[in-house]
């Protein structure tokens, strides 16, 4: 029987989340079915704390409409990993989110990486990821290109030499032995800076989508039982109402 995962971008940009579904697919096995998807609601790009806030309703949203259609596993393609711990309460499958996915990724192939991302103000919450997953001995630097999320699409080349130059710099000055791309809009840059660079460079939606078809064919979920148990049914006001599990009872 076929793998069933729902790989979801938290953004609501079509063209973003076409492309996350193209590198999902692109390393997926014959018998996992991808599904990209976008929410119905949320910014259109996610580039700080207020954006992953808002952006984590959406998440939460397409996990409740999974958990409906008999998914399998999830993979949440923004590199801010938004909603990753809400989500794993209402799943019954494994929640991957692709910042976790990639430093786990990296620490397989090295023993140091370094993040490379869009805009410097996303640097901290990158810091407070590696942080929070225990990543910090291995993490060496954390970059920005400073170019926004949207303009890796609407400025491809240019966006790819600004990622490519910061990179040259991380290796000269911070010697890692891995990269981490840090946006998901980044992943169809991957191969072609691994080839230039002749070092790892790890996209997180390939890594995150690999890890969750794994975990799923391993059997293993979210547990039910615990911190990550289903949320304890309570009344839900305004318009998060239809959020409100089990009638709020």
């Amino acid at each position: 029987m076929a793998i069933r995962l729902k790989v979801i971008n938290p953004n609501t940009t079509g063209s973003m989340t076409r492309h996350v579904g193209e590198a999902a697919r692109a390393v997926a096995p014959d018998d996992v079915e991808v599904d990209a998807v976008s929410p119905a609601m949320g910014p259109v790009s996610i580039e700080g704390h207020y954006d992953e806030a808002l952006a984590a309703i959406g998440v939460l949203d397409e996990v409740r409409q999974g958990e409906a259609e008999g998914v399998d596993g999830y993979v949440i393609a923004c590199f801010g990993d938004p909603g990753l711990q809400a989500a794993r309460e209402l799943a019954t499958g494994p929640v991957v989110g692709i910042a976790e996915a990639a430093f786990h990724a990296a620490s397989f192939v090295g023993r140091s990486f370094a993040i490379v991302t869009t805009l410097e103000r996303t640097l901290g919450r990158a810091r407070d990821l590696v942080d929070s997953y225990g990543f910090s001995r291995q993490c060496v630097a954390y970059r920005a290109c400073e170019v926004p999320v949207l303009g890796l699409e609407e400025d491809f080349e240019g966006s790819y030499e600004a990622l490519r130059s910061e990179c040259l710099r991380s290796l000269a000055e911070d010697g890692p032995d891995a990269i981490v791309l840090g946006c998901a809009g980044m992943a169809a840059m991957c191969g072609r800076l691994e080839d230039e660079l002749q070092i790892p460079v790890i996209d997180g939606v390939a890594a995150g989508t690999m890890f969750a078809a794994a975990l799923v064919r391993i059997g293993v979920g979210s547990p039910s039982r615990g911190e990550f148990a289903p949320p304890l049914p309570k009344r839900i006001d305004g318009i998060l109402r239809p959020f409100e599990l089990n009638g709020g009872q």
